[in-house]
């Protein structure tokens, strides 16, 4: 299978809905066999819980609809570079490919701080990054400009 553009527009569907409701802009679709089986994004402030990113989501829901936890043939588009936590999960569930948009130079674990796909595990995950990067990037960076902007305004407004 090779990465489908279609996929990425979702996950990035999907990221935009997670800034709508002040969450980070991550968003995450799982394939199989051309047709998304799950979808997420990122509810950790929402659900108040640290596991709620949209990788383990997806995972969860893919895993409930197809009755089991290994999703073999599956395909995962990210917006962002899986962090630890999500490629674990990634290499845990079995899923063969993971195709992610913006690299994360502070948390990613797909290159840009550590390669967890690239250690001796089981399972062995083809990981393909830059895909709708500027995409993924721009949505990223939007939010974190406005929550700076709503953060220094919020304090302001405290000062006087």
């Amino acid at each position: 299978m090779e990465y489908n553009e279609k996929f990425m527009r979702e996950a990035l569907r999907q990221a935009k809905k997670a800034a709508a409701i002040g969450e980070t802009p991550i968003g995450a679709v799982i394939v199989r066999n051309g047709e998304i089986i799950s979808r997420s994004y990122n509810k950790r402030e929402t659900k108040k819980n640290s596991l709620s990113h949209a990788e383990i989501t997806a995972i969860d829901k893919a895993c409930r609809k197809l009755g089991g936890w290994r999703l073999w043939g599956c395909e995962l588009y990210v917006t962002l570079e899986p962090c630890c936590m999500c490629a674990g999960a990634i290499i845990q569930s079995r899923i063969d490919r993971v195709y992610f948009g913006a690299t994360d130079n502070k948390a990613g674990c797909a290159g840009s701080v550590i390669d967890l796909f690239s250690a001796g595990f089981c399972h062995k995950v083809e990981v393909f990054g830059g895909y709708m990067q500027e995409e993924s990037k721009a949505l990223l960076q939007q939010f974190f400009r406005e929550l700076r902007q709503k953060k220094k305004a919020e304090k302001q407004s405290c000062i006087q």
